[in-house]
């Protein structure tokens, strides 16, 4: 048998290596931009076309680069920022790795055209997939203009794996959002085919924010401010009235790098608890400066990944400032502060041990059977007004769903002994005879599935009712909502929305669909974009799905009230009559049948 292991040609392991790094149009974005804030650039553009496909384009009045730092600096491993090993432990710029320009190259055509500050003339390189076409001396003005053109082009599967357009776009404002956030010293301008997408001025953090995020965000944020002998921690937080059920505007920093942190996103959550609901996301755009030689930014090919070496004194830190901050402000005023904790700004000691202070008692004398009352219910109740009168006494008891082929009946075989024999169970059940036995109806549920059936309908048959607004709401959306909208444009109409476009980012919300009259329009609005944009969704259908399941979750939070008798009949023959009773469309139980064997098993 022959030898088999063979060395890979410069190319090939470039494209493999282009893969860690550059994973999508975005991926170049970052990179690019990064080496332009490295290269001191006060003013930035950035301009892309068919969503990075076509072209990515950067260009900075950076520092430069001279004409034989333009072909190493697509080396691989070439680098300005690292002489030894030590110097991994106190990086302070964004790229250092030296493999970004090398990824680029290798699986694209690159253009760069740079000169310094006082250099007679300029220079033109061209690298097609890793391979040298063109270097030489041209006229240009200081600084650097890179051009990507035809991502992956040579690599076909890669490129065929690409996203839609508009996720790809999503993608590279995600980056750019991350990028200028901690950089307001610095003016960008942000182009997509043509069209003026951001322009941020040189200002301050706050004003940074709101320019990115919208002008309604003005009055939403609160000041946060802790320093501490090891970790500064700066930025501001949403007021808890400005949390939402799903929330894009959380953002960490450290030394100026943005960073996913899971630990310390608690922190933040934690300091929250006691002013917003479970359910809620607080905004944050939280900043921490901290030595770099108690960090690690090494481990993560993104870079968004950061350890910390002090992270529990850290998450303290932070979560005493952000709730101080709460505290202090006058969104504060009026929520009751008893009982709550003091947290104070940890000393860090590495030679502590760790101590348990939990001690757990049992009380070894508790009968849960003592001093209860015993029901004996027939399953054929026939006195519901009894039943209901005295349910505020009865012990709970555990409901399995049956999932036996034999409980499994069709809409025409779960038939109601007596229709009028219903009880709504503290306002979130729904209970009534079957021919096997008890129905119980998670209320909340029934009305998304109905809800969700009816709108799914109105889209396929394009048959939406709109209720015309007296007055018109205007919405301003952020370059990602405008992103999504023009896909959405058609199914919203079909469910009864009408939306006017009105320029600059603006849109006139001029109709809402029928029966949600009460709701507020635009917030609304933000729930379903914000959905879709949680879910990233590519085919149409999806997005279709996710559209009529956000609407129907407004629907039946707008119908959250005491039903009547006749009401809940009505709710629960559509639900019967529904294709999937059984089941929200995200899969969530709405039915549990006790039988009348099981019920009899009990007693």
């Amino acid at each position: 048998m022959g030898d088999i292991i063979n060395l890979l040609s410069d190319t090939i392991a470039n494209q493999i290596a282009a893969g860690e790094v550059i994973q999508r149009p975005a991926s170049v974005v970052k990179e690019l931009i990064e080496n332009s804030l490295d290269a001191g650039a006060h003013n930035i553009q950035l301009i892309v076309k068919d969503a990075g496909r076509t072209l990515i384009q950067v260009i900075d009045d950076g520092k430069g680069i001279s004409k034989a730092d333009a072909k190493m600096a697509f080396e691989r491993h070439a680098t300005s920022k690292i002489r030894t090993a030590d110097d991994l432990f106190s990086i302070t710029t964004m790229g250092f790795r030296g493999e970004a320009l090398a990824s680029i190259a290798a699986v694209a055509q690159v253009e760069l055209k740079t000169a310094r500050q006082g250099d007679q003339t300029g220079t033109l390189l061209r690298i097609s997939g890793s391979e040298i076409e063109t270097q030489e001396s041209i006229a240009c003005m200081p600084g650097s203009v890179f051009s990507v053109k035809n991502l992956f082009f040579n690599v076909p599967a890669r490129r065929k794996f690409l996203k839609a357009n508009e996720t790809e776009f999503r993608n590279i404002i995600t980056e750019f959002e991350r990028i200028v956030l901690v950089n307001p010293h610095i003016a960008f301008t942000f182009s997509h085919n043509d069209a003026v997408i951001m322009n941020l001025p040189v200002s301050n953090i706050k004003q940074r924010i709101i320019n990115v995020f919208g002008k309604r965000l003005n009055t939403q944020l609160i000041s946060v401010s802790a320093e501490t002998s090891f970790v500064t921690v700066t930025g501001f937080i949403g007021t808890p009235d400005s949390s939402r059920k799903r929330s894009s505007m959380q953002f960490f920093f450290a030394n100026n790098r943005y960073m996913r942190h899971s630990y310390f996103h608690r922190a933040v959550t934690h300091a929250f608890e006691p002013f917003i609901n479970a359910s809620d996301a607080p905004n944050y755009f939280i900043y921490i400066t901290i030595d770099p030689a108690s960090i690690d930014v090494n481990i993560h090919p993104t870079k968004t990944e950061i350890k910390f070496e002090n992270e529990r004194a850290i998450w303290l830190v932070i979560s005493g400032a952000v709730k101080e901050a709460i505290e202090k402000s006058s969104a504060g005023h009026g929520l009751n502060f008893s009982n709550k904790e003091t947290i104070e700004m940890p000393v860090y000691d590495h030679n502590r041990e760790k101590k348990s202070n939990i001690e757990i008692k049992i009380n070894q004398g508790y009968d849960p059977f003592r001093n209860q009352k015993t029901y004996n219910y027939h399953s054929n109740v026939s006195n519901w007004e009894q039943l209901h009168s005295d349910t505020t006494t009865i012990e709970p008891i555990e409901i399995h769903e049956i999932e036996s082929a034999k409980h499994r009946q069709s809409p025409s075989e779960i038939l109601f002994e007596e229709r009028k024999n219903i009880l709504i169970y503290r306002g979130k059940y729904l209970v009534t005879p079957i021919k096997s036995g008890l129905c119980f109806i998670n209320l909340r549920r029934a009305r998304v599935r109905v809800s969700f059936d009816d709108y799914m309908q109105r889209i396929s048959k394009k048959q939406g009712i709109s209720q015309g607004a007296l007055f018109p709401e205007i919405i301003t959306l952020t370059p990602k909502e405008v992103a999504i909208l023009p896909f959405l444009l058609d199914e919203l109409a079909y469910i009864g929305f009408d939306i006017c476009d009105l320029g600059n980012d603006s849109y006139s919300i001029n109709g809402i669909p029928a029966g949600l009259e009460g709701i507020d329009p635009v917030e609304t609005l933000r729930d379903i974009l914000d959905k879709v944009l949680e879910t990233g969704c590519e085919v149409k259908e999806e997005i279709t799905e996710v559209l009529a399941l956000a609407l129907a979750r407004k629907t039946a939070v707008q119908q959250s009230r005491n039903l009547k008798e006749e009401e809940a009949a009505s709710l629960i023959a559509r639900l019967f009559s529904s294709s999937s009773p059984n089941y929200t469309p995200n899969g969530k139980s709405i039915i549990f049948i006790l039988t009348d064997e099981e019920l009899e098993r009990r007693f």
